[in-house]
């Protein structure tokens, strides 16, 4: 019998959400115990609860590749990824069984190559929700083989258990990683702020550029206009400001306080770069703009309205990412509005928004209605020290 538990994710915010269930498990566990993880996708959280093992690679998809987004696996394919497919399944059969458990974070993929340890497997469904599509006949059979099933939503497990599926919605473990957030600084204080959540995967900084577009062309509408600009810890805050510089904002490095690497401003305009807890910079905020995935949700969680930029229809063949907004404008409801991508037309979307009092109320109830209330990490935890 090994040692340790095992978790195994695929995707940014599926680590985040890994490293935040690891936090809640060691206060359960022997110090010794070895908690390490494998990230299929992105890159490992380096928050310190977790070890990275095994070999991991970031992809140009970040992930994105279902629903037949052809062109983004093959972006992927000719990075490697079946390269590192390989040294994943030849890890897993061999170090990755010598593991007590393992906890699979994300889709079913997850936990396919979970379960190629022989080792008893905790599966956190992140990615799929009845709001969105319900967990297909494979999928449920794949999922019966897990020990324990964690999903997001009521309505998602009742669905599961109804299909034969023994699946548990304990809290949403999204919720979780905004409860230990800082009070903001001083200089933050209010909640008419701006904020910008470009991402975290290798197309923040573009959609970190077509943000501050937005913000620029609101700067016009609505005078003061201010903005928090999130810098996700995967993302290298030199490159958002030089495409920030580049795109006419004069960025102003002396201005660094309370962890904050750079202001920029332009036509009047000022949008201040943010390196804390994304939790605090929501607690601040009217409203988000938000490109982002688990951010996005996390935004809808705290009762925070979410604006996105639609995509047009060549961006939606290329890329994908018109059915990955589509996905998330069913599953946060009317928590989430898209606008069109010009920065003027997105602007003034966006003001209209802000004069609208009764609809950002309305936003901020069906956010946290959708994304439900905190305590999955907890229980998971607890599903793993029993298998520990």
């Amino acid at each position: 019998m090994g040692e340790g538990v095992l978790f195994v994710s695929n995707g940014n915010g599926e680590s985040a959400i890994a490293e935040r269930i690891a936090r809640e498990l060691r206060g359960l566990v022997r110090p010794s115990l070895a908690l390490d993880h494998l990230a299929l996708v992105g890159v490992p959280s380096a928050n310190g609860t977790l070890a990275t093992v095994g070999p991991s690679r970031t992809m140009p998809s970040g992930g994105l590749v279902a629903m037949g987004n052809v062109r983004a696996f093959a972006c992927d394919l000719r990075a490697g990824f079946v390269t590192l497919l390989l040294q994943q399944l030849t890890f897993l059969r061999g170090p990755g069984s010598r593991y007590r458990c393992v906890v699979a974070v994300g889709d079913v993929y997850a936990l396919l190559l979970a379960r190629l340890t022989r080792r008893p497997a905790i599966f956190v469904g992140t990615a799929k929700s009845v709001y969105v599509a319900p967990y297909g006949p494979l999928e449920r059979r794949l999922l019966r083989g897990a020990a324990r099933v964690f999903v997001r939503d009521d309505e998602t497990a009742a669905s599961l258990r109804a299909h034969g599926v023994i699946a548990e919605a304990p809290g949403n473990t999204i919720v979780d990683l905004l409860d230990d957030a800082p009070a903001p600084p001083a200089e933050f204080a209010g909640d008419d702020w701006i904020g910008v959540l470009p991402g975290s995967r290798e197309t923040a900084y573009a959609d970190a550029a077509r943000l501050a577009r937005v913000v620029r062309a609101l700067g016009d509408l609505v005078p003061g206009t201010h903005a928090l600009l999130s810098i996700a810890p995967t993302v290298d805050a030199d490159r958002v400001a030089g495409a920030l510089a580049a795109d006419g904002w004069r960025i102003d490095a002396t201005g660094a306080t309370s962890g904050i690497p750079f202001h920029a401003g332009a036509r009047g305009t000022r949008m201040i770069a943010w390196r804390g807890p994304l939790g605090t910079l929501l607690r601040v905020s009217r409203l988000v703009l938000g490109q982002a995935g688990t951010a996005n949700e996390q935004a809808a969680a705290c009762g925070v309205p979410v604006v996105a930029l639609d995509v047009d229809a060549t961006a939606r063949r290329s890329a994908g990412e018109g059915w990955y907004r589509m996905r998330q404008r069913r599953l946060l409801g009317d928590a989430l509005a898209l606008v069109p991508p010009a920065p003027e037309r997105a602007a003034a979307a966006v003001a209209e928004l802000l004069a609208d009092g009764a609809r950002i109320e309305r936003m901020r109830v069906a956010g946290r209605r959708r994304m439900g209330g905190a305590g999955g990490s907890h229980a998971i935890a607890l599903a793993a020290a029993a298998l520990a």
